[in-house]
């Protein structure tokens, strides 16, 4: 009794010390994939500070390999400008060129030398001031009817280029417009009813009719007038009519009149307007150049009429001080008989008359400064100086006068007045007849040199340079757009970017064309609600030569390898996102692996969205999920799918608990007994980003498969697997780069190469 007791006590120690190795193990175990995935980050560090550097050869791939969209992109924004180039309206420019000469005042020739040293040309920018200044242009916009604005109604964008180019573009001027004070704001358009006879009827915008009319005559009804010089188009066409304030139209005029002075001091005015209407812009030019010259003909006349009245209004004082003086010298000679004067009386009455004419003639020249500069201006202040000097000496000479004998310094008083005063006389009178001249033939300082022209081909648009620019945007942007979308576009292009998160990658799988169209033959079946065959929806089945079936078969064998130190046959295929190939690799792999001799169950662990039945043309009826809850037996969710050593368990019913159900023992039993009835089982799980479904499964699981979809699976989406898998204590065996494309901008090409299948032939 008692050494059974002791072999009872050894036997329950020894399961005591194998629980903590168990326990040890599995620690470790944890421990270790924990400093894998530690390492993988490290690693994927790395990696990112390396996809800093800029690869030129990476970009050139990039850009051949979108090449089509670079050439489509590019003939549609050639298209876009050729057709830009065909229908944008044209645009002419009028230009007309005007010389503004020196300007001088109807009393220059008075003012002498010093008024040439002061006078000052007038600056092109003050005529530019004043010909763009509302006096002028409000003179065209009213000889022009500027404010009513009309243009022929077409389809947006395009109608009118349309028009123009298939010769039916509608043409209209409008010389009188008057609409009543209750209308003035709104909108009215103009139908033309017969194109031959010239008439018309205006409606307004609630389509009322107001008037009708023929061209040429001046249409009145209920305080509307309405005069039309010309009106071409089609029968029925419509004309939008509006009316504009003065201010804007005079504003439309600055916007597009262009006024400035060629060369430097040149006084050379190039005046030019661009618009659409050759025979408007033309007009439009001559009158602005017109008005400019007329009123500046206006201003020179105005200024010699100025003068001239001024004089008008002296020299009757002059001539009345004159005589005055005249007749009190003939009575002092009557009273004191002839008196002769000496020579030096006569000499100083020659410099006093000499004085008298300059202080007379300054006092002219001041009444002219006076009106175009203050006291404070040079020429002014030069002026009062020099009236300043003459008075002095004319001081110092009446202290001289005053030594003279009485009789002869009476007699020199009064012949300086009666000369100097008929000095004046005869100066103001010939001033006279000069101003008079000078009214008379006013041609004022400007001079119309070419009249208003409008060239023959428009400024624009440019078409030649349009359709070349808007090829260079076309080009430029879909390059931008490719180099964008890559710099941003973060999916895996080769499996050196897996190895370098530390997991092998056991075979990259060429994208297969074959397999697209069993996809779209799938879904035309099932929109059919046709049954399909597993011989047209396995790739491995279709055309078993195809490179991706190829691929396959490395998988395999380096599967053989890898599954030795595994503690079952059970292999967990899973991958970080949907979409992937999942249900592709395990039902072909499947395929290839069965053909080698070994019994193969799929298993469909993807209790959500499962895709299997798809892809081996089975129903989802008594599959996983009813297994789990206890429905069925094992037994009973095997199903067989027509092919040799190769059978599968779907995922049944969608179940609202799925991962609940993976943790079941049943699963487990499942999984035992599978791996003791078959060579391989391939169990097809949901995505690990998604669910937590991938790391209950892969505890039961000897070996582990990541999937990654070729420039779709993201780098940091298989290092987040790695990590949650880790964590999960299920360590993956390697990796699947699957639907690799052979690009330009990637430097790794998968190595496959088309290898027909030929009969043997006698």
């Amino acid at each position: 009794m008692t050494n059974k007791n002791s072999a009872d006590q050894s036997h329950n120690q020894n399961s005591s010390d194998i629980s903590k190795l168990v326990a040890e193990i599995s620690n470790l175990k944890s421990v270790l994939l924990a400093d894998k995935a530690t390492k993988q980050r490290t690693v994927s560090q790395v990696n990112t500070q390396d996809a800093d550097v800029i690869d030129l050869g990476k970009l050139l791939g990039i850009l051949l390999d979108g090449k089509w969209l670079i050439v489509l992109v590019t003939a549609l924004f050639m298209a876009i400008g050729v057709a830009y180039a065909l229908l944008a309206t044209p645009i002419y420019k009028a230009d007309a060129l005007v010389q503004v000469e020196q300007k001088s005042s109807g009393m220059s020739s008075m003012l002498g030398d010093m008024g040439d040293m002061f006078t000052q040309e007038s600056e092109a920018a003050t005529e530019i001031q004043l010909i763009t200044s509302r006096m002028i242009l409000s003179q065209t916009v009213n000889t022009l009817n500027l404010t009513t604005t009309a243009t022929p109604a077409y389809l947006p964008y395009f109608g009118k280029g349309l028009a123009r180019r298939t010769g039916n573009e509608g043409v209209i001027s409008i010389s009188h417009y008057v609409l009543p004070e209750n209308a003035q704001q709104k909108a009215h358009y103009l139908t033309l009813v017969d194109n031959k006879l010239g008439s018309y009827q205006l409606f307004n915008q609630q389509d009322k009719l107001i008037l009708s009319g023929k061209v040429g005559v001046l249409a009145e009804k209920d305080g509307y007038r309405l005069l039309i010089e010309r009106i071409s188009g089609q029968n029925k066409q419509k004309f939008d009519i509006s009316t504009r304030s003065d201010l804007a139209a005079i504003n439309w005029l600055k916007g597009n009149l262009s006024v400035s002075e060629r060369g430097k001091q040149t006084g050379i005015l190039s005046f030019s307007f661009s618009g659409a209407d050759k025979k408007q812009i033309q007009n439009i030019v001559d009158d602005i150049t017109t008005n400019y010259y007329l009123q500046n003909l206006a201003r020179n006349a105005a200024e010699a009429k100025s003068s001239l009245d001024f004089l008008n209004e002296k020299l009757p004082e002059v001539k009345q001080k004159l005589t005055e003086f005249e007749d009190t010298l003939n009575r002092y000679k009557q009273d004191n008989d002839s008196i002769d004067l000496g020579l030096e009386a006569e000499s100083t009455l020659k410099v006093m008359v000499d004085l008298e004419a300059q202080l007379n003639e300054l006092t002219f020249k001041e009444s002219d400064i006076s009106q175009r500069f203050t006291k404070n201006h040079p020429a002014y202040i030069a002026l009062l100086d020099k009236r300043k000097t003459l008075e002095t000496q004319r001081e110092a000479l009446n202290e001289k006068i005053q030594q003279l004998p009485k009789t002869q310094r009476a007699v020199l008083r009064i012949m300086r007045d009666v000369e100097v005063n008929q000095a004046i006389y005869l100066q103001l009178l010939n001033k006279k007849q000069e101003l008079s001249i000078v009214q008379a033939s006013t041609v004022g300082n400007v001079r119309i040199l070419d009249s208003a022209r409008v060239s023959s081909n428009p400024i624009k648009p440019k078409k030649p340079l349009i359709v070349v620019l808007a090829t260079l945007l076309g080009g430029m942007f879909s390059v931008a757009y490719l180099l964008l979308k890559s710099a941003f576009h973060r999916g895996l292009e080769s499996p050196d970017q897996i190895e370098a998160l530390g997991v092998s990658v056991y075979a990259s799988i060429p994208k297969s064309q074959q397999q697209g169209q069993i996809d779209k033959l799938i879904d035309a079946k099932k929109k059919s609600k046709q049954g399909t065959k597993i011989s047209e929806t396995l790739l491995s089945e279709v055309n078993a030569a195809d490179l991706a079936v190829e691929a396959l078969r490395s998988l395999r064998t380096s599967l053989h390898f890898a599954m030795m130190e595994a503690k079952n046959n059970i292999i967990m295929i899973t991958g970080p996102a949907p979409a992937v190939g999942k249900s592709f690799v395990s039902g072909n792999l499947a395929r290839v692996i069965a053909k080698a001799g070994q019994k193969v169950l799929v298993i469909d662990a993807d209790l959500r969205k499962g895709g299997m039945a798809r892809s081996l043309s089975q129903s989802n009826e008594n599959g996983l999920s009813d297994y789990l809850v206890g429905k069925i037996s094992i037994e009973e969710t095997i199903k067989s799918v027509n092919l040799e050593k190769i059978d599968c368990i779907l995922k049944g019913k969608t179940p609202p608990n799925p991962s609940e159900l993976l943790l079941h023992p049943r699963f487990k039993t499942l999984l035992d007994w599978a791996a003791e009835n078959y060579d391989i089982v391939i169990v097809d799980t949901p995505p690990v980003l998604a669910v937590t479904d991938a790391g209950i499964v892969g505890e039961h699981c000897g070996t582990t498969l990541l999937i990654a979809h070729f420039d779709k699976t993201a780098a940091k989406e298989i290092e987040i697997s790695l990590q949650r898998l880790a964590l999960a204590g299920v360590e993956v065996k390697g990796a699947i780069l699957n639907a690799v494309e052979k690009t330009a901008s990637s430097n790794y090409s998968y190595g496959y190469y088309h290898y027909s299948y030929a009969s043997d032939k006698a």
